[in-house]
């Protein structure tokens, strides 16, 4: 019996706290929402995720763009190093071009 009203006490603290925080009034919305659509989407799951905000890029698309990003930092690493080399050759030791 003691075990029952800890796991309620649990419960119910778990509930002030997403009360607090101000998840059941969104979820409460996004449902309602959801309810209220005319037209029932084939994947209510989707409907949900794309309310709460919460529809990104798929994980494949995620790992290609991190790719994607990696290499092109790494290409901007390589330019700004060779515009870093091209600018010493053009430059006289006064800081002056040598082309005036």
């Amino acid at each position: 019996m003691a075990q029952y009203r800890a796991s309620e006490s649990k419960r119910e603290q778990f509930r002030r706290y997403l009360e607090k925080s101000g998840v059941l009034d969104t979820l409460t919305s996004v449902l309602v929402a959801l309810y209220e659509e005319p037209e029932k989407p084939n994947n209510a799951l989707d409907f949900i995720k794309l309310h709460l905000g919460a529809a990104g890029p798929e994980p494949a698309d995620t790992e290609a763009l991190r790719t994607e990003l990696a290499d092109l930092q790494q290409k901007c690493s390589e330019l700004m190093e060779e515009n870093k080399e091209l600018r010493s050759r053009v430059l006289l030791p006064s800081g002056k071009s040598c082309f005036y």
